[in-house]
């Protein structure tokens, strides 16, 4: 039998990788066959595509890069700029942006280029004036002062994390916690939803550098034209991390009010995720930042990733194909119908629903933590993560909450009633787990008690389900 491309490939690289480390080849393996069996609900997880995986294995990992296209401080990286510029054409194109930059290892590093670029523009000084044109070596010790002096207790508003905001919004333990003079706006308590009067008065009387919008767990639309609007009124820089629902920008899925690239001073987002590309991070902004998020490398990055910048090349050109506005409408659909089963298996969701690609359940309607129910729904092939609700009262490691989403599953091909399947089958899991209790007989925030059997019944229902929409069917490793 003849195989075909994407089989050889896969079963090459395994052969060439076993014969120097068989376990490493091994684990590759078997992650697919997981993969291929269990019902992966995490949001902020896709399946990439077989031509975006295969252009992360090739020579560009072996090249160094710092600096900019043209503009190397390393010789011989004409290749490296063929795909850097391919990759930011393409992103350009796809998200109508003036600039966009590519070299960020990942989300949190392309939020510390904005954060930076931002600082760099907004604040003045004679040593930042220095940096600026690269004369570092002409800086005194009384010029540092000044400019960490200048460039600290800037002021960050953003999304707290138990409304739905990312760790990188101002979370005290992250960087960006303790870069800025942080303050957060949250969720309507009655509702769960952003209330703009609210955050404009947070504003108003906070009065940040930096206003930013975009979320992790929040499961509505958010209105850009409305936060750019608040921004400007107090002189601030808006900025919107749309990792998680860049697969629905780019699908024009989110268009208008609501599509933060023609709102934001600067936009920042992850490759992976509902675009479904390679794991890595993008700026977007418009002229006025663009030299400043140029100097991401080597303000904040190290030597960028050619070989990820290639499948970035690859996965933004596949966003651009007719398909994927399809794709992109189809998660949204597929939240909906998953939302609406759970809801009428008597689940209690945040916001009482979803508008864009995640779920958010309060699963103490079910007496549980989002630790225990985590684990309850892994052990019965469903793959999820806890995350906090508003007011969370088990803080953020154990959680009252299981956030899901929808575009892997989308990816296999998966539509509405097996999204009503899933809820079913997520419900029976839930409803039939208990908490358990620690050794000394107090309650317990991790442990719990499901019975084997169900869960064994439960897993194998879900690998009957995805049977019909097999994951990467042209991959065969034999």
């Amino acid at each position: 039998m003849s195989l075909n491309a994407e089989s050889t490939a896969f079963r090459s690289a395994l052969e060439v990788i076993r014969a120097v480390e068989p376990r490493v080849a091994d684990a590759i393996g078997a992650e697919l066959a997981d993969q291929r069996e269990s019902l992966k609900l995490i949001a902020s997880e896709n399946y990439a595509s077989p031509a975006t995986l295969l252009a992360m294995g090739n020579w560009f990992s072996d090249k160094y890069a710092e600096g900019t296209i043209g503009r190397r401080f390393y010789a011989g990286c004409q290749n490296v700029d063929t795909v850097e510029a391919l990759a930011a054409e393409h992103a350009k194109e796809l998200f109508g942006a003036a600039h966009a930059y590519v070299q960020p290892h990942s989300g949190i590093d392309a939020n510390l280029v904005a954060f930076w670029a931002i600082l760099a523009d907004r604040v003045e000084s004679p040593a930042l004036k220095k940096a600026q044109v690269r004369q570092v070596n002409d800086l005194t010790e009384a010029d540092w002062f000044a400019l960490r002096r200048e460039l600290g207790n800037q002021r960050m508003l953003g999304m707290s994390l138990d409304a739905g905001g990312h760790l990188t919004h101002g979370f005290r333990p992250n960087i960006s916690g303790k870069m800025f003079d942080q303050r957060s706006y949250g969720t309507d308590p009655a509702t769960g939803l952003v209330d703009y009067d609210k955050v404009a008065e947070a504003a108003r009387e906070f009065k940040p550098l930096i206003l930013v919008a975009g979320y992790s767990a929040y499961p509505r639309k958010v209105n850009f034209r409305i936060m750019r609007e608040i921004a400007d009124s107090v002189g601030a820089t808006f900025m919107v991390d749309m990792a998680h629902f860049a697969g629905l920008v780019a699908g024009k899925v989110f268009t208008g009010d609501f599509d933060p690239v023609p709102h934001a001073h600067i936009v920042t987002t992850t490759t992976h995720k509902s675009l479904r590309g390679p794991r890595g991070g993008m700026v977007l902004c418009g002229p006025e930042l663009a030299d400043q998020v140029d100097r991401g490398c080597p303000m904040v990055l190290g030597g960028p990733l050619p070989h990820v910048m290639a499948a970035k090349a690859v996965a933004l050109a596949e966003a651009r194909r007719p398909d994927f506005a399809d794709y992109a409408q189809r998660i949204v659909d597929n939240a909906h119908a998953l939302a609406e089963g759970l809801l009428r298996r008597g689940a209690k969701l945040v916001t009482g629903g979803t508008d864009n690609h995640l779920v958010l359940i309060d699963v103490s309607g079910y007496g549980l933590t989002g630790r225990q129910a985590e684990q309850a729904l892994l052990d019965s092939g469903i793959v999820t993560n806890r995350n906090a609700v508003p007011q969370d009262p088990n803080g953020a490691w154990y959680t009252s909450g299981i956030r899901i989403g929808t575009p892997a599953l989308t990816t296999r091909g998966l539509g509405a009633s097996e999204m009503d399947t899933t809820a079913e089958l997520m419900h029976t899991v839930l409803s039939q787990t208990t908490p358990g209790a620690n050794a000394d007989g107090t309650p317990s925030k991790a442990k719990y008690v499901l019975d084997p059997a169900l869960a064994e019944t439960v897993s194998k229902q879900a690998s009957d389900l995805l049977a019909g929409f097999p994951l990467y069917p042209s991959v065969d490793l034999g």
